[in-house]
């Protein structure tokens, strides 16, 4: 294993950790996995998902984030889950499962026994979100320990595939914007006991179109800090915030990358092109793993791992594999070192417009802060 990648720390300090580690502390018993995560007793936790909010990045942006960064305070980072995206992410924390057994393995994977991709974030009408993720949430297990549960999130989110996905049994409050949403979250937070989440996606979206060296990334990461700041100031003193994140971001230049439809003999022995810019899922034709590894190893070299299906579940990569997920995962994967990345203007147009990324297992991507405040 190579040392420029993180390895996932699950069922120990991951994102899939936190809602066991919360249950815990409010002394409710749901059925979940044990954690070496510990969190402060409360009967009303708030947590606070920024989109993006990398440990690293937090480290290493002080004056940004004054609030955030004192409540660091020598604490040791968490992982998430593999691939390093949104919608793996947000069902780990969801259903506080590895991505190997919520089956949300990536930006785009491919649906079994057909030649398409789901994307994760827009969904398919075609594909059911509870026969994709079958399992129960943790969500609904609070809700069913009797804790009155909340999503906060944008509008437009409701209903969808990854909400059904990853946060199904609690009670959906839509609010657009950061004000609207900072006082959603008081409402539904006053009960006891309470578990209310509100996901921020600003930052994520700061970061993709500027990059995360940017001022404009840098002036969202302040208002981030100062909403965190005023929940604080707003909340009860026993009401307690958890500040997470899905993953981190990195900035991929231009010249770091590659176009595979520059180098076609990439695409032999390949029937679905999947995955994102910095973590590739590839689906080969029968018997062509082998010629498929060799060819893209001679193009990638070392700015990439190429490395079958079968070695990255022996690392640990996705956690526990459940049957029906194991064919969502590429035959080969290549996951990125360093800022390189691997574009398709012809399969993802839009990625081609990005400047910060994640996907991968480098440190930036896959560490993140667990802050109470």
């Amino acid at each position: 294993m190579t040392p420029r990648f993180t390895l996932p720390a699950y069922h120990d300090r991951s994102l899939g950790d936190v809602l066991p580690a919360v249950a815990a502390a409010m002394g409710i018993e749901a059925g979940f996995h044990e954690t070496s995560l510990n969190l402060p007793e409360s009967q009303r936790y708030v947590i606070f998902l920024v989109d993006g909010l990398g440990y690293e990045l937090l480290r290493d942006h002080r004056e940004d984030a004054p609030f955030l960064h004192s409540l660091l305070d020598d604490q040791p980072p968490a992982t998430v889950g593999v691939p390093t995206t949104t919608a793996t992410s947000l069902t780990s924390l969801g259903t506080a499962l590895t991505p190997g057994t919520h089956g949300v393995v990536g930006y785009t994977s491919r649906i079994p026994g057909t030649d398409r991709l789901l994307n994760a974030l827009s969904w398919d009408p075609k594909v059911d979100a509870r026969e994709w993720q079958p399992h129960q949430t943790a969500f609904a297990r609070f809700a069913a320990a009797g804790v009155h549960t909340t999503v906060v999130n944008k509008r437009d989110f409701e209903g969808s595939g990854l909400t059904i996905a990853g946060n199904r049994g609690a009670e959906f409050v839509g609010a657009d914007r950061v004000g609207e949403r900072l006082a959603a979250v008081l409402v539904a937070s006053r009960p006891g006991p309470s578990l209310t989440y509100m996901y921020d996606g600003d930052l994520d979206w700061t970061g993709h179109k500027y990059g995360v060296a940017s001022s404009a990334w840098e002036q969202q990461l302040c208002m981030i800090d100062a909403a965190a700041e005023h929940l604080r100031e707003t909340l009860p003193s026993d009401t307690r915030i958890l500040i997470v994140a899905d993953h981190g971001m990195i900035d991929s230049p231009l010249e770091k990358r590659i176009d595979i439809d520059d180098h076609p003999d990439l695409r032999d022995g390949i029937a679905v092109f999947g995955g994102e810019a910095r973590f590739r899922h590839l689906y080969c034709r029968g018997g062509a793993v082998n010629d498929v590894m060799a060819n893209w190893r001679s193009v990638v070299g070392k700015r990439a791992k190429v490395i079958a299906r079968d070695d990255a579940l022996a690392l640990g990569w996705f956690g526990d594999v459940s049957p029906s997920v194991r064919p969502r995962l590429g035959d080969v994967m290549v996951a990125c070192h360093d800022d390189f990345a691997i574009m398709s203007m012809s399969a993802f147009p839009h990625e081609t417009k990005l400047v910060g990324m994640h996907g991968s297992l480098t440190s930036a991507e896959m560490l993140i802060p667990i802050l109470v405040a």
